[in-house]
């Protein structure tokens, strides 16, 4: 005997948490996960959360060493994150929508993806820093409320962008630039940038994950192969509190927003609103 998917019997534990208004707004939802790396935690929160509309954007495919942290198992390995992630979220509900699109962010795809969604969560790996870039101006130019997300060690840092906010990620970065080339460095050298602004932070962090972005970074300018240290403490974090966030503005209520950010430290035990 075959089960019919029932939505309301899925969502019904979230009464009392979420409210009936505010699952119809989830419900109807159109969420762009832009990075399905990390970006997996979330997709998969929000799946259980019942959001139902899905456009999932990546062009890497899974590897072993992403087991650690990401929503995939060691069958998926090789095989494209998006068809891997709707295949997951289909499997919590096949009635969801998902559209899987095996590509990396560029300046002809961006306009069109961001105009299919409702809500953005990026996670674009900074090493790609104009599909970065592109993704947040044209988010900015669409008005749609973006989501910026980074893994720090046992905890999460987000980040809202709401629609108008003249506090965006190339705003900051644009000042970064200019002071790696007042400083006669490379503006253009992805990890000249960062290190300026993560220097902005670093006071925020947990000194273990100080170090770990130190190092990867030194790594990053000596043209060495770098991959981040990452922990599914870190995922589930993000995954918990982005999801929380996004819940928030869906229901109405008022978020921290640019230029203040969230940091969850599970190795402090603390929450922090950090303004840059």
């Amino acid at each position: 005997m075959t089960i019919q998917f029932d939505y309301r019997n899925f969502t019904k534990r979230n009464v009392g948490y979420i409210a009936p208004s505010t699952q119809d707004a989830i419900a109807q939802t159109t969420l762009l996960i832009a990075g399905c790396g990390m970006g997996s935690a979330p997709a998969i929160c929000a799946a259980r959360t019942g959001f139902r509309k899905f456009v999932l954007v990546d062009g890497d495919v899974v590897d072993a060493h992403n087991l650690n942290r990401q929503f995939y198992s060691y069958a998926d390995v090789d095989l494209p994150k998006v068809e891997c992630l709707k295949r997951h979220i289909l499997a919590i509900n096949p009635d969801a929508e998902v559209e899987a699109i095996p590509a990396n962010l560029d300046a002809d795809n961006i306009p069109g993806i961001v105009a299919r969604a409702d809500v953005i969560f990026d996670t674009v790996d900074f090493v790609d820093l104009p599909a970065l870039l592109g993704l947040h101006r044209e988010a900015s130019k669409q008005a749609k409320p973006l989501f910026t997300a980074m893994n720090v060690g046992f905890g999460a840092l987000v980040w809202y962008v709401p629609p108008g906010s003249p506090a965006t990620w190339p705003s900051f970065l644009a000042e970064d630039m200019e002071k790696v080339r007042a400083a006669g460095g490379d503006p253009d050298r992805y990890a000249d940038v960062y290190i300026s602004f993560l220097g902005r932070l670093y006071h925020e962090f947990d000194q273990e994950v100080v170090d770990v972005i130190h190092n990867i970074l030194v790594g990053m300018k000596e043209s060495q192969a770098c991959p981040a240290p990452q922990l599914a403490v870190g995922s589930f974090s993000v995954a918990a509190l982005a999801m929380t966030m996004i819940h928030d503005l869906l229901a109405g209520r008022e978020i921290v927003s640019s230029p203040s950010l969230v940091i969850q430290s599970y190795r402090s035990m603390q929450t922090k609103i950090v303004t840059i």
